[in-house]
């Protein structure tokens, strides 16, 4: 399959909603406008550093995935020891209290950020945050990771339906 974007030709080549794109095509296609995206036409030639980047990187990464080791820095709440995710027992409590005041309180988002001095988005990030049940997230995949879980999966759970039912 040839890349609709770049033009680059190979049979990793995967349908992305209505076109067909190269893995690097992939990572930096829009949410929306994927037409206009489309027309900006890229030599596949410019892409190749990336190419060989990412073939050298994500099969180390998906292994690591593999094996529910972290993909990136700690989740707020957590702390890295001996490349192992571990909670930090302060932070997490903080974190334990902000999943507790959104499901327990009336509070918008706003004050609860406020009130724990993170930013709105901040603050969404930490609550629909897989980490915190002891998940790892990539590339589209979650499997359960080492580290141990500092939100029950009910907790964690009751606040994305209230998430989903603010917006």
């Amino acid at each position: 399959m040839k890349c609709e974007k770049c033009g680059y030709e190979s049979e990793e080549n995967k349908k992305f909603r209505e076109a067909y794109l190269c893995q690097v095509c992939r990572q930096f296609a829009p949410s929306e406008n994927l037409q206009d995206y489309l027309n900006e036409k890229v030599d596949s030639k410019a892409l190749e550093s990336f190419r060989r980047f990412s073939k050298a990187n994500i099969s180390g990464m998906k292994e690591k995935f593999k094996q529910g080791n972290i993909m990136s820095r700690a989740a707020y709440g957590y702390k890295i020891v001996n490349k192992e995710l571990v909670p930090d027992e302060e932070k997490k409590i903080l974190v334990q209290g902000i999943f507790q005041d959104f499901l327990n309180q009336d509070a918008s988002l706003n004050a609860l950020a406020k009130k724990y001095g993170f930013s709105v988005n901040g603050l969404k990030k930490i609550l629909k945050n897989f980490t915190y049940l002891g998940k790892v997230k990539f590339s589209g995949g979650i499997l359960q990771g080492k580290h141990q879980p500092i939100i029950s999966s009910e907790l964690f759970n009751k606040v994305q339906n209230k998430l989903e039912d603010k917006s």
